[in-house]
């Protein structure tokens, strides 16, 4: 029997890390933990998990966060409208993608 999990946040969608407050983009997702097993700590890792390019005060990092620590950002205005056209495309929707990772 195959189990089919659906993802909460979609690729290039802006979200907010809960505990951490960092803000960042969607640019992967992971249906289950990726790692390597009991590295989760107390997080389930069966559920969906996702690699964010996060920015903060000293610049961007990627972060592996799972679906229960992470909330839309209904702000969206992390980024400024020059890193937008440099490290961005946006479509219609105004979701991003890297802009080495094309995804619309």
């Amino acid at each position: 029997m195959t189990h089919s999990v659906s993802a909460r946040f979609g690729l290039g969608q802006i979200v907010r890390h809960l505990q951490a407050g960092f803000r960042g983009v969607v640019i992967d997702v992971d249906p289950v933990f990726a790692g390597q097993p009991g590295a989760t700590g107390g997080i389930s890792p069966n559920q969906p998990f996702y690699q964010v390019l996060a920015l903060g005060p000293d610049g961007g990092f990627m972060a592996y966060a799972s679906e229960d620590s992470l909330e839309h950002d209904p702000e969206q205005s992390i980024l400024t409208r020059d890193a937008e056209q440099r490290y961005f495309t946006l479509d219609g929707n105004g979701h991003h993608a890297p802009r080495e990772r094309a995804i619309h």
